[in-house]
């Protein structure tokens, strides 16, 4: 009853327009009435102590050095470098969308900010070249959701904080899989891309390529800063974000002097914004994860999935597939918010290794970005590109089977993902 009573609730304030954070708490006062714990100061301190948390102070520095990155143009010099190791080659533009994604992902970790930093600069360069448009939006977009994956990534954050994981060990783990999305979309281009009737590029000289490598050097050192630091154990995840957002400042204004007073504003603006949503979200999820424990939620979840209990290769079939479902139609953060504290309870007593579950989760929670009707990094391609919104579903699709494919093959070797992360960590 009282799950029925929590999904009723939550998807009716949703259905009436209720933003995310406060049908949040209205499925938690719904909660603490059935179950006669209504108090108002019980909800406040729970909502309060759900920000109070040291780890989730990584999430403004990562979004304000995601900022700073592509306002101060080291995005786009990423770009460059790729467009001169592989821009000339048959389908080459694809390939740099590819790479650039990868590496903006270990500078950034935000899947919304990459993508319309690559959707900016080369979505008019393949429209240009002749690629087909709606195929190119697909790539950039399923490019993008790489973001969550490799460190630093804001969706481990809050993963982590939910569901009591280790921070560092996601983002170390994270690394390898997120190769492998980017290596799947790299097969899954090299097979449309020769449908393409497009000439290949002029390859650069060699002094250029030198010149451009010259000048990302300081961008692409950003990612060996971070993942160096915290495999080496020299800062904790919160201090990196510190530290991304200070190298970038410093990168912006010192070294490319392409961030004035007037950017600066619009970066921190802008990060405080996006920060103020994500905390207040985190803050509601928090009330209902007491209250989820407290009504012993994740013991009637196990007693639903019991038949699945035996298998954990088909339990986590059964949890991705459910989470691709709700992706459809629900937000990355919510989901995260709103499933972790119910599943993690289930994950340990299949004894599924959290943290290989976390990566698994926050893969599957990706792909919901890419998946329509809702798809926010889909809605962002349009909107950067100008395309229609059905013309980037049709182009994405097949982006979406391939990564598709590489998460099964996750589910069926583990190994992949946990061998590297005891290597990392």
């Amino acid at each position: 009853m009282t799950i029925l009573i929590f999904i009723v609730s939550l998807i009716a304030a949703m259905a009436i327009g209720m933003p995310i954070a406060f049908a949040l708490l209205m499925a938690s006062m719904a909660l603490m009435i059935s179950l006669d714990l209504f108090n108002a100061q019980i909800l406040a301190q729970n909502l309060i102590n759900g920000a109070n948390s040291y780890p989730l102070l990584a999430v403004p520095f990562f979004l304000l050095a995601g900022e700073l990155m592509n306002v101060g143009g080291l995005s786009r010099r990423i770009v460059d470098i790729a467009m001169c190791l592989i821009g000339h080659i048959r389908g080459g533009l694809g390939y740099v969308a590819i790479i650039a994604a990868v590496i903006l992902a270990s500078l950034s970790g935000s899947a919304i900010a990459d993508t319309a930093a690559l959707a900016a600069v080369l979505l008019p360069m393949m429209r240009k070249a002749g690629y087909d448009e709606n195929r190119a939006c697909g790539l950039i977009a399923a490019g993008g959701i790489i973001a969550p994956i490799i460190p630093p990534s804001i969706g481990f954050i809050i993963f982590g904080v939910a569901g009591g994981v280790s921070i560092t060990r996601l983002f170390m783990a994270g690394i390898v899989p997120g190769i492998l999305m980017g290596l799947g979309l790299f097969i899954a281009w090299w097979i449309l891309s020769r449908k393409e009737n497009v000439q290949p590029g002029v390859k650069p000289s060699r002094e250029k390529v030198v010149r451009t490598l010259g000048a990302g050097f300081w961008a692409l050192m950003l990612p060996v800063i971070i993942i160096g630091g915290l495999r080496f154990g020299i800062f904790t995840p919160t201090e990196a974000g510190v530290v991304a957002a200070v190298y970038s400042l410093f990168i912006s204004v010192a070294i490319y002097r392409s961030v004035g007073w007037a950017e600066l504003k619009y970066c921190f603006i802008a990060a405080a914004k996006t920060t103020s949503i994500v905390m207040f979200m985190v803050s509601a999820a928090m009330v209902i994860s007491w209250l989820i424990t407290v009504a012993e939620l994740p013991d009637q979840i196990i007693d639903l999935l019991e038949p699945f209990m035996d298998n954990p290769t088909l339990l986590l079939c059964v949890i991705l597939l459910l989470v691709l479902v709700i992706g459809m139609a629900m937000d990355f953060v919510p989901i995260i918010l709103i499933l972790t504290p119910v599943l993690m309870p289930v994950i340990r007593a299949a004894e599924i290794d959290p943290v290989y579950f976390g990566v698994m989760f926050i893969m599957a929670t990706s792909i919901g970005l890419i998946t329509p009707p809702v798809g926010t990094v889909l809605n962002t391609v349009a909107g950067v590109g100008k395309v229609k919104m059905d013309g980037v579903i049709i182009g994405v699709l097949p982006f979406i089977l391939t990564l598709v494919i590489v998460m099964l093959m996750l589910i069926l070797f583990p190994q992949l993902v946990l061998a590297p992360a005891r290597w990392f960590s």
